[in-house]
């Protein structure tokens, strides 16, 4: 799966841990990754770990990115060895979830696992053992670890709630020759979506202006906007579990047949739930509530469970079998991952030297410009050539203004933010073509000193640093702003 801290939603949480350690970093457009972190403790959290253990950050970050997934891993084997009592399907289990781990949720735009450090891999850490618990009949563990899965992320957590909710009905009902009882199921559910809703009362007022732009701009918002492929991706997994679950029964597993019964109504529950919220003309902002990532769980326990058939039924005690289905599938995700991060280290771990071109300029920025810098640079520059999605706040620790990329996707989940987005990316359009003209033109505006601009560096800017793609120059002060 490889390793990138900063990339995509790192983003936005590897800032403000560095900002909860560091007050004095980011004194500029602070509210792109502050205000969306209110719900989650995450970030205080890592922050307080580092500062009672003195472990750097960034080897925090690895570190509890291994044990997180250790737990994932452990909890997996811990799952099927109640249902698969053979040795080669819960190895079997255990290999394939581990091989797909950067396999992508059908149109969520999440895989099961991140490259790295996310607070959804806690969460999945903490319900995946809880429904091992809740499996084994120990139910008083489940509170206490959807409790701090909720807190680290709120939407995976208020989900795992749902999942433990729904299929523990199931598995603690008379089995029957169809579904259980739906009285009491479908009730609970439909709870969990009101009690995120209710102290966020922006989401049910319908989006306009900058926000609908931004909701319209993600594709995992519109899910009537969704492929056939997409929706097969959907349905495909529901039907498969109902499969085993009629398959489980005449073979006489009733206990996995249950499960699966409980995970395919989990995945009917929040499809129909998820429809309704994103249907067309519908209160739209009620879709930065993401219902549709309950896909999640199911994905995890897919992969799960093919490796547990495959290693029951195909892989069985075969060394060369083995080795086969480990190349292919570890290889084949390896080289999907190198593709996506062609630019980058495979595993970009503390202290290593980057050839990123795009990595380098930012680690000179953070050596060697002061903390309360303020900078702007191509606002679509996460998508540009050789970058691999790296976080410029996250990596370089200085202020930016905002990028059309990730800030947008902030600004669908922190409305009031859209007007002073707006203004940001407006007054940055044409990046390519700027003069000193209009860099100076966005330090009278914003007041930015600093810009970071392919190399060479258009004529006028005083420029400190570069390499063969980029350069770091400040925008010099004229007789005008001396006045």
């Amino acid at each position: 799966m490889g390793y990138h801290p900063g990339i995509e939603d790192d983003g936005v949480y590897l800032t403000a841990v560095k900002a909860d350690l560091h007050p004095a970093l980011y004194p500029h457009n602070s509210e792109f990754f502050r205000l969306e972190l209110q719900s989650t403790s995450f970030d205080r959290w890592m922050a307080g770990f580092v500062r009672i253990t003195h472990i750097p950050l960034a080897w925090a970050a690895l570190l509890w990115q291994l044990i997180a997934i250790v737990i994932i891993l452990y909890s997996a084997w811990s799952i099927v060895r109640q249902f698969f009592p053979d040795e080669p399907a819960q190895w079997g289990a255990v290999a394939m979830l581990a091989a797909m781990f950067t396999l992508p949720v059908s149109g969520t735009a999440i895989y099961i696992l991140d490259q790295h450090l996310h607070p959804r891999a806690l969460a999945t850490a903490l319900i995946l053992l809880a429904v091992s618990r809740l499996i084994s009949g120990k139910r008083w563990h489940i509170v206490p670890l959807l409790f701090f899965a909720v807190l680290l992320h709120p939407i995976m957590g208020v989900l795992g709630v749902g999942f433990c909710v729904i299929v523990g009905s199931v598995l603690h009902q008379p089995y029957s020759a169809g579904l259980p009882e739906l009285v009491e199921i479908p009730r609970t559910a439909e709870t969990i979506p009101a009690v995120v809703v209710l102290p966020m009362g922006w989401l049910v007022t319908r989006p306009h202006g900058v926000w609908l732009a931004a909701l319209q701009s993600r594709h995992w918002f519109r899910l009537y906007n969704w492929t056939w492929y997409e929706w097969l991706g959907i349905l495909a997994p529901i039907a498969i579990f109902w499969g085993i679950a009629r398959l489980e029964r005449a073979r006489g597993g009733l206990a996995l047949a249950r499960f699966a019964d409980g995970v395919a109504l989990y995945g009917g529950v929040f499809l129909a739930l998820s429809m309704a919220v994103l249907a067309p003309e519908v209160l739209t902002g009620l879709g930065t509530l993401e219902p549709m990532r309950f896909l999640h769980l199911i994905y995890v326990f897919l992969v799960l469970f093919a490796g547990a058939y495959l290693g029951r039924h195909v892989l069985k005690s075969q060394l060369w079998r083995w080795a086969v289905l480990l190349l292919i599938a570890n290889g084949g995700m390896f080289l999907a991952q190198r593709q996506l991060f062609s630019a980058s280290p495979h595993l970009e771990l503390p202290g290593t030297t980057s050839s990123n071109p795009w990595l380098q300029a930012f680690s000179w920025i953070r050596q060697n410009t002061p903390a309360n810098a303020y900078f702007a640079l191509d606002p679509n520059y996460m998508a540009a050539r050789n970058e691999d999605y790296h976080g410029f706040r996250a990596l370089a620790e200085r202020s930016s203004l905002s990028d059309a990329i990730k800030d947008a996707s902030v600004v669908t989940k922190v409305p009031r933010l859209g007007p002073i987005w707006q203004s940001q990316q407006e007054a940055q359009r044409g990046w390519r073509d700027f003069t000193l003209e209009d860099f100076e033109q966005l330090r009278m505006k914003f007041g930015i000193g600093w810009v970071l601009v392919k190399y060479p560096a258009p004529p006028g800017l005083l420029c400190y640093w570069h390499n063969q793609a980029l350069s770091v120059c400040k925008i010099p002060l004229t007789k005008v702003h001396l006045l």
